[in-house]
């Protein structure tokens, strides 16, 4: 069984964690292929252009420094590789206020697959459940 990808896959999203902590949005879109596809239940996004993704991941920036999250970890669950090049990977985000106190969770799907220099890159990121997650902690938060 190929692992030369699989044994790169946390250290990807610990990269991908810190990018979001620094809101470094051009290495966030830097850690994606391009072109790359986003899917969640309500649309499928194909990004051939890695400034337009910057300028999505911007907006979530945005949302995410008006609401006072700070901080995110991802929890690797599971990896299958596909092939020596490409693995199918399962996270789940948590995301936390500048006290270190949860904020919400959620779930992606990914496919990697290393470049012509052997670094992972998302070809694939499919959203499980962050719209309703979210959506229930801003509820929580208007009810409060």
């Amino acid at each position: 069984m190929p692992v030369s990808i699989l044994n790169r896959v946390n250290d990807f999203f610990e990269s991908y964690a810190k990018a979001y902590e620094h809101f470094d949005t051009k290495l966030m879109a830097f850690l994606h292929n391009i072109p790359c596809t986003l899917l969640d239940d309500e649309s499928t996004s194909i990004y051939q252009e890695a400034s337009k993704l910057e300028g999505l991941f911007n907006q979530g920036i945005h949302f995410y420094k008006q609401h006072g999250i700070v901080h995110a970890r991802a929890e690797v669950w599971n990896m299958h590789a596909l092939t020596d090049k490409i693995t199918k990977v399962k996270v789940n985000w948590k995301y936390y206020n500048a006290e270190k106190q949860p904020v919400y969770n959620c779930d992606y799907h990914y496919i990697l697959k290393l470049d012509k220099h052997d670094q992972p890159k998302i070809v694939l990121s499919v959203s499980v459940n962050e719209k309703e997650r979210m959506e229930a902690w801003l509820q929580q938060q208007t009810n409060k």
